[in-house]
This record gives structure tokens, C-alpha cells and sequence, in this order.
């Protein structure tokens, strides 16, 4: 157990510090060198040399089935330009017994060389690239991996570093490696929560830190306890379920933080330094996910884990899921902030944190349960290698992105009219503008293996790239973009906020006098932003009156806006029907001295107009939903229930004709 935690913990001290400290720093027992012959006209030979420091053993090809991992040549580009001509030859190799294995392993100590005859079948290409993986061991493990390039035409040799995989730790003489209720939530779709941060959590699986972890975890827990496959599944499967109960556990605090002030997460939402915050670490993770440093946790906390786990049995393994967590936070720490932001800047509520904590946690352990009951799919992985790189970068990017969206929040909160909508849409163009060429080849991050081609994969992932850049283009003249309602900036929010070229002013509002107090809002609505005021001048028109508890950084409030209230029958009661009184509850503005007071109902000092609001909310209808909204008539009693998140258009529209006809009785 001990030994297999140091494993991960050396695995993630090279991942996390490969990127910014030079080879010869890193541990490094084989150096490598290469060259290449010319035998005839067509035939050459690629000879790879190897210098092993001393007490170190690394394995040949063909070492005995059960025992360390044999050497293995990986040829990138022989299809239709090259054949190999037998498998290559080897130097002298020594043999000796692993008793833990049961098997005769052969191996160098020392130096190696190997001899792989090519025939070349295409004479217009020069260039063989050829990676090496290779175990080497002496009490502990690494697995690395050597890229070399051969040109033909001026018999030349040079080596590329790629990503490799250090699997330290382990013995060699002992093992081997291997929600709410309605009233208390925003009605944030809990499945979408879920199955959003499912996601999130299983791309973080494709990452550097984690993805070589799977094999080898799995491939701990089933030799283990060889003789009881059974109990090897279990174990492993528990390990799986820890990772997703560490992960739930991280979201308990904001329950207790929930009991003292309902009102938490709406302040959490809107609170511009909390946005900052993240506006800041999604910069600095994508930074690093382009490879300019490494984020790294204390190493003090996963020795404090590793030496929980020697307590052995089921508290081991749970020690074990922790120390993965701690030390692939490297990787998974973006995707943790994407959860936390998301599900908090939603005023989604302790419950909804606690399912997209579950979620996240779930998607990250289901390979290592899914592999552990059927061990047989782990030959399908793909080999670790450059590639990963390339995901980290693609991550990098979304978080870029994604930044910007929190320094939006922030934005709107202070009504600082910084980052209106095109200029947010004009650095989403610029990100996956730059994604795209990224994923084209056009230019490569400093850690980048050579792309002699694109993959299919990586073509059409650049291909949706550019179909969603040019989708965003049109934005930047006022179209709706209703795929992205939510995330960008409200359509008032804007250098044109009703419409690009004015199509859109004050005078298709057939040049109505705007009464004091009023506003002209989104799709051209007459809206107050004031109960009293509202009030009186739905008493004056004698109509019913729409309050709408909302706020400037409410994502399912810009849903309803763009997606359900754009509906033309629903535009037309909004409009015509009812006075709006939109109700913003993370509105900053500071109320008169005078006005200032203790809440009964929270027990704070409510001294913004957005507490007000939160405060009459909670106080008259017991909901701190956003958005929520509440039929009422004119001695301000509800002429049918509240509603909140409808996204069902036809429901919504339901909902409106009830309480006007109840209205007109």
C-alpha cells in the first residue's frame, strides 16, 4: 500500500515538473542516442543506443508475459512509406528470476543497443519516426517514452521529448505495477448539474496526471490479490467510490454555511472579489495548461495521506483516493473551479453543489471501477504519449474562455459597462479562433510532440471549433446567439443595446413617453426596477402586475429572457398585459442611511437595493429562487402560485393566462 502511493506520488511530481525543469534535471537512469545506416538504396538500419546507470535494469522485448513491461518500438509513420524488416536485434541481455512474478525476466544493466532494419517503400519520404518505451527499475519503477526523428537523405538522428510516464514506488522484489426544495433553490436543472460535471469529471480522465493512472491502479488492486479476483474488483471498485464520497465531502461545509444565511449562495454569486477570484485562477490554469509552469498542491499534504493509507484494509484505500485527488490537482483543478463557479454563480444551492461534486467525482472514478470489472478493455486504451499534451492545451484554451465569463459577472454586478456584450464576444472569437489554428497545426505550445499529420479526431474537433467561431461572428451585430444565452451578456448590456444599426430603438415602442421610473428592457419591454413605483403605475393603467426576482449575473435568468420570453405570445402579455417589475437582487447600490435596516428574517443589515430586494423576496414569498416570478394583483395578493426556472414555453404561457384571467374576475 505505502509503496503504491509513492508510485502516484512520484508520477505526479514528474508530470506536474516536467514541463519547466530541463531533462537532465528530471530522473532520468537511461539515456538515449540514435543513428541511422545506410545499407542499399532502399534498406537502412536504425540503431538505438542506451546508457543505464548503474543498479538500474531496463527490460527487452521479449521478457517473459506476467513479469515487467517489455521494450516496444512504436513506428508513426511507416504506412505507406517504410517496412520493417524483422523485429529489431537486441545486444546482450542478462536473465534472472523474479520470484514474485513466477517468471525469467530479461533485461540490460549497463548499456543496450538495438538494430531495426527498414525497407523504405515510398521514396519521395525521408523521414522515420520511431518512439521507444521502455521500463526501467531498480526499487522503484519508470516507464518512459523517447521520441526519435531519422532523415534518410542526410543520414541524421535527433531525439524529441515527449510526455513521459514515471511509475515510481513500488517494491520490485514485492509487487508489480499494474437539491433543494423549490422554495430554497434556483431550479437550476439538477440533471443538466449532473450530467455536466459527469462530463467534466471523465475529460479530466483524458489529462497528463490521470489517464496513466488507470492502468496502473487497476492493474495494483487485481495482482494484489491474485488469488482472489473477486476481492482485487472489489477493492478497486471501492477505491472508485471513495474518490466520488471525497468529493461530495468537499461540498458539506457550504450546507452548514446554507443553515446559518439562505442567502449564502446568492451572495457568493454576485460578490465581485469572489469573481475576481476566478476570473484569476481560470487565467492562471490556463497558463499553465499551455505549458508556461506547473501548479502544484504542498507535497506536505499527500505525505500526510500516504501515511494515513499504511493503516491498511478499506481506510487504506480510502487514503489512496485521496492521495489521487490531491496529487492530480494539477489537472483537476480547473475542472473542480468550472464546478464550483458554475454551481455557485447559479444560486444553485448546497444540494446542487453537492450533486455536481457527485457527479465530477463519479466521472473521474468510473474508469478505474469500469476497467477493474473488465480488465480486458484496458488493451483498447490508447498508449500515453504527446497527445495528452495536446488535451491539456485544447483545456487550456476552454478555461481561457471560460475566465472571462466571471470577470463578465464581475462587470455586471458594478455596472462598470467594461465588457458589454461585443467586446465578450470578441475575445470568445479571438480564443477559439486561436483553438482552431491550434487543433489545424498552425502553430504548436512549447511542450507539443512534432504533428507529422493531423489525426481524424483532432481534425474534426477543429472543424466544431470553427463552426462555433463563426457561429459567435453574427453576435457582434446583435444576433440573439440563443445557444449561448446565459453565458454572454444580456443583449441591454451592449454598445447597441436595441439592435445594431438602431433598428431596434425607442421609437418601435411607438414613441411612448417613458413613465418616471420606467425602462426600457429586454425585446423593448416597459419595465420599473422599483415595487412602489411599479405598483402605482399598474393601479393608474389598471393592469395585473409580473414581479421578477432577478439579477444581473442570473444565467437562468437570461435564459428565460432569450429563449422564453422572445416567444411571441409570451412578448405580447409581457408587453401589453401586465407591468413588469423586474427586481434585481444582486443589485450593489447603496441604500439611504434612512433606509438601512436589521432584517428579521436573515438577522443582516440590509444596505443595498439588491438586499432589499433579496430580503423582500424571502421575507413575502419565502423563496430565494432566481428567477422567480410571482403574478399579483393590485392589493398585491397572488392571483395563482409563483413560479421559477419554466424553461417549457407552453407552461410559462399557461402560467401568464391563468393569473390574467383570474385577474379579469
Amino acid at each position: 500500500m505505502k509503496n503504491f502511493l509513492t508510485l502516484l506520488l512520484t508520477a505526479f511530481t514528474f508530470v506536474t515538473t516536467y514541463a519547466q525543469i530541463p531533462s537532465g534535471e528530471v530522473m532520468e537512469p537511461v539515456k538515449w542516442t540514435a543513428k541511422v545506416e545506410k545499407d542499399s538504396e532502399t534498406d537502412y538500419t536504425l540503431v538505438f543506443n542506451a546508457t543505464i546507470e548503474d543498479h538500474w535494469h531496463m527490460y527487452s522485448q521479449f521478457t517473459a508475459d506476467g513479469g515487467s513491461l517489455p521494450l516496444e518500438f512504436i513506428f508513426n509513420n511507416n504506412e505507406g512509406n517504410y517496412e520493417l524488416v524483422g523485429k529489431a536485434e537486441e545486444s546482450k541481455t542478462e536473465t534472472a528470476f523474479n520470484e514474485t512474478f513466477g517468471v525469467e525476466e530479461t533485461f540490460w544493466s549497463h548499456t543496450a543497443t538495438l538494430r531495426q532494419k527498414i525497407k523504405v517503400t515510398n521514396p519521395d519520404n525521408n523521414i522515420v519516426q520511431v518512439e521507444v518505451g521502455y521500463q526501467v527499475c531498480k526499487e522503484v519503477c519508470i516507464m518512459g517514452s523517447n521520441l526519435f526523428e531519422f532523415n534518410l537523405s542526410s543520414l541524421t538522428a535527433k531525439e524529441v521529448k515527449v510526455f513521459e510516464e514515471v511509475l515510481s514506488g513500488f517494491k520490485k522484489k514485492s509487487e508489480k505495477q499494474a437539491v433543494t426544495t423549490p422554495d430554497d433553490e434556483n431550479d437550476t436543472d439538477p440533471l443538466t448539474i449532473f450530467f455536466g460535471t459527469l462530463l467534466a469529471g471523465l475529460l479530466v480522465t483524458f489529462t497528463p496526471c490521470v489517464f496513466p493512472m488507470i492502468p496502473m491502479t487497476v492493474s495494483f488492486f487485481i495482482k494484489q490479490n491474485s488469488s482472489s479476483a473477486a476481492k482485487g474488483k472489489f477493492n478497486a471498485i471501492f477505491y472508485g467510490i471513495c474518490i466520488v464520497v471525497i468529493y461530495v465531502l468537499l461540498s458539506l461545509p457550504f450546507h452548514i454555511f446554507e443553515g446559518i444565511d439562505r442567502n449564502i449562495f446568492a451572495d457568493i454569486s454576485t460578490n465581485v472579489y469572489l469573481n475576481l477570484f476566478f476570473f484569476i485562477i481560470f487565467i492562471t490554469f490556463a497558463i499553465s495548461f499551455f505549458g508556461a509552469f506547473e501548479i502544484t498542491i504542498p507535497n506536505s499534504l499527500a505525505s500526510k495521506a500516504d501515511n494515513a493509507s499504511n493503516s491498511g484494509g478499506l481506510i487504506g484505500i480510502f487514503f489512496m483516493a485521496l492521495t489521487l485527488i490531491i496529487v492530480s490537482f494539477s489537472c483537476t483543478g480547473p475542472a473542480l473551479g468550472f464546478v464550483f463557479g458554475t454551481v455557485l454563480s447559479s444560486d444553485g444551492g448546497a444540494t446542487l453543489l453537492s450533486l455536481g461534486m457527485f457527479g465530477f467525482g463519479l466521472g473521474l472514478a468510473f474508469p478505474f471501477m469500469i476497467f477493474a470489472l473488465f480488465p480486458s478493455l484496458m488493451s483498447n486504451l490508447p498508449k500515453s504519449g504527446g497527445w495528452l499534451n495536446t488535451v491539456k492545451v485544447v483545456f487550456g484554451f476552454i478555461e481561457l474562455a471560460l475566465a472571462f465569463k466571471f470577470l463578465s459577472n464581475a462587470d455586471l454586478v458594478l455596472q462598470l459597462h467594461l465588457l458589454e456584450r461585443e467586446v465578450f464576444i470578441a475575445i470568445w472569437i479571438a480564443v477559439f479562433a486561436a483553438l482552431t489554428l491550434y487543433l489545424f497545426g498552425k502553430f504548436s505550445m512549447p511542450h507539443d510532440s512534432p504533428v507529422p499529420f493531423l489525426s481524424v479526431g483532432r481534425m474534426l474537433l477543429g472543424v466544431l471549433s470553427l463552426t462555433f467561431t463563426i457561429y459567435l461572428v453574427p453576435g457582434l451585430w446583435g444576433a440573439p446567439l440563443k445557444l449561448m444565452s446565459g453565458v454572454l451578456p444580456p443583449s441591454t448590456y451592449s454598445e447597441a443595446p436595441m439592435g445594431f444599426g438602431g433598428s431596434g430603438s425607442t421609437a418601435a415602442i411607438n414613441n411612448n413617453e417613458l413613465t418616471e421610473g420606467a425602462k426600457v428592457s429586454v425585446h423593448g419591454i416597459i419595465a420599473f426596477e422599483d415595487y412602489d413605483k411599479g405598483l402605482a403605475y399598474a393601479k393608474e393603467v389598471n393592469k395585473p402586475v409580473m414581479l421578477d426576482f432577478t439579477g444581473h449575473v442570473c444565467t437562468n435568468c437570461r435564459n428565460m429572457e432569450e429563449n422564453v420570453w422572445v416567444n411571441p405570445q409570451v412578448l405580447s402579455i409581457l408587453k401589453n398585459d401586465v407591468v413588469l417589475i423586474s427586481l434585481y437582487c444582486d443589485e450593489r447600490i447603496d441604500l439611504p442611511e434612512s433606509e438601512q435596516f436589521i432584517s428579521e428574517y436573515s438577522g443582516r443589515k440590509i444596505n443595498t437595493v439588491g438586499k432589499k430586494w433579496s430580503d423582500f423576496q424571502l421575507g413575502r414569498y419565502e423563496s430565494n429562487a432566481r428567477p422567480y416570478y410571482v403574478l399579483i394583483n393590485l392589493d398585491e395578493t397572488n392571483l395563482n402560485d409563483p413560479v421559477a426556472y419554466t424553461p417549457d414555453i407552453e407552461e410559462y404561457l399557461a402560467w401568464l393566462k391563468d393569473g390574467l384571467s383570474k385577474f379579469e374576475k
